[in-house]
């Protein structure tokens, strides 16, 4: 019988589909590979969300990122605090329920009115 054994191997290992076969399987795992590493990059960062990124809080070079839509902006400190640029846009009232009202001021109201709000 080990003659019989034998002789069957040595018949399959002169198929030359056994080696296309063979070469099929380790395409079918790389190609599976890929799929499962691109899957999992995708759920890491999904494309309708954004990201923030902050390195070094509340130092002087501290540097903010901002991932949106594929898009990336960075911010850097320059070590300076900020000044207020702006101008006064109007008044925020709370009322005693606990709404709050805001009164947009217009050119020729006085900063110091309560821009007709009645209490």
């Amino acid at each position: 019988m080990s003659r019989r054994r034998l002789a069957i191997l040595e018949e399959d290992d002169d198929d030359p589909m056994l080696s296309a076969v063979n070469l099929v399987d380790v395409f079918l795992v790389l190609v599976v590979a890929l799929l499962v590493a691109l899957s999992i990059r995708q759920q890491g960062q999904p494309d309708g969300e954004s990201v923030t990124i902050i390195r070094n809080a509340g130092q002087p070079d501290m540097e903010i990122t901002v991932r949106e839509r594929g898009q990336e902006v960075r911010f850097k400190g320059t070590g300076e605090q900020g000044a207020a640029q702006g101008q006064r846009a109007g008044v925020a009232y709370r009322l005693p329920d606990g709404q709050i009202v805001y009164v947009p001021e217009s050119a020729s109201q006085p900063g110091g009115t309560d821009g007709g709000l009645k209490r």
